[in-house]
This record gives structure tokens, C-alpha cells and sequence, in this order.
């Protein structure tokens, strides 16, 4: 938590003028966009609390802990008044995104992953937007967030009046689609909320994201299943993947892109210009058999400072293993396999005899 030393005192709401600054300040430091939120947020608590009760988080206990955290945001930061939520477009220069889900042959690392860890970026950035706002308007005391505490950053997104919340569960934005992440500053600084927040639902009656999910994983508008959901199993699961999911996964390694890059908000995307979101290491045109021949310490050295460390090595390793078994049946394939069949680890020796077992059945 940041709170400025000097004795709170009563703030006055701030002009049209001085939030309408808020969004120049916010693009200075690299943001798309920013702007206030409503904290009132009853009806996305109850839709929580429902999908908990259904058990469509999986393992994730972490979200089932003291879910009301999550809709109060004073519990968070004591004596917030006021949500700004910021948006950042993160969609990276790289390799034809197409061309690589269609090579059995190469890994799929969801666009997010490609570059640097957005947390920290992320969170140093709103430091330095709270920073202003105490600089140029008054102190203050908050705290910021990215995709770092309990809340419902969709929702206080969606309040600000930055998007609405589509069927396939993001947040999507109508001239900017939704690759882009999302980050909060707390404050006792009582703004009002935007003009015009909340907008209006413009999924109509596409279903684009629901009829192509690969794992069928978005089980109704605007419901996630995350159980059945690629980015959960090949990143949050620690387990097994199921059988019956592991084929529909195909190449992607690392996360999921297709609910996005499926819907039609997203012919609007614009790509990133942060440095720090491009590809490293050629991660967007590797093959599987060569990230899979890292040992533990170049995948350390490799993955050092990325989002990829999420799922760790033996994750990573799994998630290769599912994709080989996938792949086109190739010598070189099943070489690569063999190599690591008697890894220690009995979750991933047991994923590489699966995808031998495919490539044996793809080849005879």
C-alpha cells in the first residue's frame, strides 16, 4: 500500500476538466485508456458466488476464498472512495498468428506471453498515474492492481465505461477488441464516475466464440467452464490433463487465444507498441520439439522475467508432451518423445507415453 505521510484531509470532487486529464496522463504513460468506475458491483458478486457454487473454477481454490473480498473494494484498500480502471493493449508484433495454430509442427504461446511479465509493468505504471493524480490534484492515500488481488477488474472495467462484458466472459471494447490488460488504482480521492459508463452489450447474436472453442469450455453466453478451458489446463492445472481434452488442445502450449481471436471487435485490435510485449526467444515461431528439448535450467534462463514461469517446468514439460502427441507423425517426433521417456516426474512420464501411444497410432 502507498499513502502520502502528510494527515488525510477531505477532498472536494474533482472537475470535468481535471478527469478528462486523467486520460491524458494515462496515454503518456502507455495506456490505451483510463477512466472511473462505479464500485457498485452486487450483481457480479452474485454471479461469482453462482459460478463457485457450480464448481467451474476447478483448483483454483484461491478464487473461493472470501469471495466477498472481491466486490468490496474498501476491504481491499481502506477508505477507497474511487475505482480507476486503466487499459493496455498488449498485442504483440509477431509471426502470423494463424499460420502457427495451423502447424501441427510449432508451439501456440498465447499473444499475452510472448513478451515480459505485464505485472510489474503494469502495477509501475499505475504508480506512476496515482503519482500524478497526488501530484497535480491532491495526496492520496491507494494501492494498484494488476490481475494481483482479489477483485472484479472486468466488472470495475465495464462500470468505467471501457467495454462490456462479452459471451465468451472478457471484457471486450468496440474500437479496440479485447487483447489488452486490465489494471486498477484504489483511491480515497472521491471522482465521479464517468459520463456515459456501463455501455451497452454489443455481442447481439454472434456466438463465434461459444461454437469454435476448441474444448467447448464456454458452456452458455456469457459463462465459462474453467475446467475445460486450455489457458486453465495448460496454465493454472497442476494435475493431469483429461484424456478426452487432450487432442482438442492441438499445438497451443501455453494458453488460449481463440475466443478472441474469433470474435469480430477484434478486427479492431490494435497491436502494442511496448517493447517489453514483444517476442522473446523466437517464441512465435518455435517448434515444439526444440522447446522441448530444454532442461530445467534454459527453461529458467529462458522464461526469466515472462509470464510463462506460471505454469512451471514440469507443466511446461506436460503441456509439450500433449502437443508432440498431437503433431503430424514424424521420426523426428517421436525421437524427441523417447528421449525424455523416463522422465522422474510419473505426471509427465505418464503424458509422454500418451503422445507416443498417438504418434505410434498417426504413423502405423
Amino acid at each position: 500500500m502507498q499513502a502520502d505521510p502528510r494527515p488525510a484531509v477531505p477532498h472536494a470532487p474533482l472537475s470535468a476538466h481535471l478527469q478528462a486529464r486523467l486520460k491524458d496522463w494515462a496515454a503518456e504513460l502507455g495506456f490505451a485508456d483510463a477512466a472511473v468506475s462505479r464500485v457498485a458491483l452486487d450483481d457480479d458478486a452474485a454471479h461469482l458466488r453462482r459460478w463457485l457454487d457450480a464448481g467451474r473454477h476447478g483448483s483454483m481454490a484461491y478464487m473461493a476464498r472470501d469471495p466477498a473480498l472481491r466486490s468490496e473494494p474498501e476491504r481491499l484498500q481502506p477508505g477507497t472512495v474511487t475505482v480507476i480502471s486503466a487499459r493496455m493493449s498488449y498485442w504483440p508484433q509477431a509471426a502470423d498468428t494463424q499460420a502457427n495454430l495451423a502447424d501441427g509442427d510449432r508451439a501456440y504461446i498465447s499473444r499475452y506471453a510472448l513478451g515480459r511479465d505485464y505485472h510489474k509493468l503494469m502495477r509501475a505504471r499505475l504508480k506512476q498515474l496515482a503519482g500524478r493524480l497526488q501530484a497535480e490534484i491532491a495526496p492520496h492515500g491507494f494501492r494498484v492492481f494488476a490481475d494481483s488481488a482479489p477483485s472484479l477488474e472486468k466488472a470495475l472495467a465495464r462500470n468505467a465505461g471501457l467495454g462490456w462484458i462479452g459471451k465468451n466472459t472478457l471484457l471486450l471494447n468496440r474500437s479496440a477488441g479485447s487483447f489488452f490488460f486490465l489494471g486498477e488504482i484504489f483511491t480515497d480521492l472521491p471522482l465521479h464516475a464517468d459520463a456515459g459508463a456501463t455501455p451497452s452489450n454489443h455481442c447481439g447474436s454472434c456466438s463465434a466464440c461459444i461454437d469454435l472453442c476448441p474444448t467447448a469450455a464456454i458452456v452458455a453466453p456469457y459463462q465459462l467452464d474453467a475446467r475445460r478451458c486450455i489457458s486453465y489446463l495448460t496454465i493454472e492445472n497442476r494435475d493431469a490433463i483429461p484424456l478426452e481434452l487432450r487432442a482438442p488442445i492441438g499445438n497451443r502450449v501455453f494458453g488460449c487465444d481463440d475466443c478472441q481471436l474469433v470474435c469480430p471487435w477484434n478486427r479492431y485490435a490494435t497491436m502494442s507498441t511496448e517493447a517489453d510485449f514483444k517476442p522473446r526467444h523466437g517464441l512465435d515461431t518455435a517448434q515444439l520439439i526444440e522447446l522441448f528439448a530444454w532442461n530445467e535450467q534454459q527453461w529458467l534462463h529462458n522464461t526469466e522475467g515472462m509470464a510463462l514461469r506460471r505454469a512451471g517446468y514440469r507443466g511446461w514439460l506436460r503441456n509439450l508432451a500433449v502437443a508432440l502427441g498431437n503433431a503430424p507423425a514424424s521420426a523426428a517426433t517421436r525421437a524427441a518423445l523417447s528421449a525424455r521417456s523416463d522422465e522422474s516426474d510419473p505426471m509427465v512420464r505418464e503424458h509422454i507415453e500418451w503422445a507416443l501411444q498417438q504418434q505410434a497410432i498417426k504413423s502405423a
